[in-house]
C-alpha cells in the first residue's frame, strides 16, 4: 500500500477546507511488519501484491533495501498499488480511507511453496480474512499449509470497524486458534464486546494460545488466560502514530520467536513502537 497521511491543523470542516500537512510514503500492514522485522534482524519474506507501477516498484525496492525477501511479491499489471488516505486529527486520532488496489487480487496461487516449512513462522494481516473472495481464500490456504508444516502462526485482526461489520465469531472461526493474536484495544473490544482490555484479552484466549493487546500510550498487555502481564509504553515525543502498531508487532514477534519471556517480548514491542513514533 501507499499511505497518504494528512495531518489536519484543526477539526475536519465538511464541505469546506481544512489546512493540513500531507505526506506520501510506502505502507501496508504486512509490509510494515516485514520491514520492522528485518530491521530487528529477523529473516523475513513478504507475500503480497502491489501494482506494476512506480509506487509498487518503489515499495519493493524500499523493502529489499531494508533486508526483506521480496521474491514472492507479485506486481499486478491490471490493478494499481493500493492507497490508504490517513486523516490525522490534531489530537492524534486517525481515520483511514483504504483502497485495496492490487491487494484485492491476492490469491492462493501467489503463495510460494518454499515459505511453508517446519521451524518457520506465519504472520497474517487480518485484512486478508476480512476481504471477500480470493484474498480470504489465500489467507485460509496459508493458514492450512502453515498448520500442516507445524509452523507457529500469529494474526493481527487489523481494524475494528471492518471486524464489527464482518462479525467477531465468524472472524475467530476462520482464524482457527492461532498461537498468537495481536489486536489493539478497539479490535479486542470488537471481537469480545469487552471494554476492559485485560478482560477482552483473557476472553480471546478461548480463540488463541496467547493474546497481546496494544494500548497506545498505555503500552501493551499479554495473557495466556492464566497469567496476565502489562508493560508500559516507552516515553517518547510522538511525531506520527501511523504504523506504530505494526512496529510493536514486529518487535514482539522478534523477541517471542527468539524464546524471550512474555514480559521481555512486550518490552521489545514497546521499544520498536517507540522508534516508529519518533519518525515519519
Amino acid at each position: 500500500m501507499v499511505d497518504v497521511v494528512a495531518r489536519m491543523a484543526g477539526p475536519l470542516a465538511p464541505g469546506s477546507d481544512t489546512p493540513a500537512q500531507i505526506a506520501s510514503r510506502p505502507g501496508g500492514a504486512g509490509a510494515n511488519v516485514a520491514a520492522w522485522l528485518a530491521l530487528a534482524g529477523v529473516p523475513v519474506a513478504l507475500v503480497a501484491r502491489a501494482g506494476d507501477d512506480a509506487a509498487g516498484h518503489s515499495a519493493v525496492d524500499n523493502l529489499r533495501a531494508h533486508g526483506v525477501d521480496v521474491a514472492a511479491v507479485v506486481l499486478d499489471r491490471d490493478r494499481p498499488t493500493g492507497i490508504c488516505v490517513v486523516l490525522v486529527a490534531p489530537d492524534g486520532e486517525r481515520s483511514m480511507l483504504p483502497d485495496a488496489g492490487a491487494n484485492a487480487a491476492f490469491a492462493a496461487a501467489d503463495l510460494p511453496a518454499r515459505a511453508f516449512a517446519a521451524g518457520a513462522h506465519l504472520h497474517v494481516a487480518g485484512y486478508t480474512l476480512l476481504r471477500d473472495g480470493a484474498p480470504r481464500d489465500a489467507a485460509l490456504e496459508a493458514l492450512r499449509r502453515a498448520r500442516g508444516a507445524g509452523m507457529t502462526i500469529s494474526l493481527d485482526p487489523s481494524s475494528a470497524a471492518p471486524l464489527a461489520r464482518f462479525g467477531a465469531a465468524r472472524f475467530l472461526a476462520l482464524a482457527g486458534h492461532p498461537d498468537l493474536l495481536l489486536p489493539n484495544a478497539d479490535e479486542a473490544k470488537a471481537l469480545t464486546g469487552e471494554s476492559d482490555a485485560a478482560a477482552a484479552a483473557r476472553a480471546l484466549t478461548a480463540s488463541a494460545r496467547e493474546v497481546v493487546v496494544t494500548l497506545g500510550a498505555g503500552g501493551a498487555l499479554w495473557t495466556d488466560g492464566r497469567v496476565t502481564l502489562e508493560a508500559p509504553a516507552h516515553a517518547v515525543a510522538a511525531d506520527d502514530t501511523t504504523g506504530a502498531g505494526d512496529a510493536f508487532a514486529a518487535g514482539f514477534l522478534a523477541a517471542w520467536l527468539d524464546g524471550a519471556p512474555s514480559g521481555g517480548a512486550l518490552d521489545a514491542g514497546n521499544a520498536l513502537a517507540a522508534r516508529a513514533l519518533t519518525r515519519a
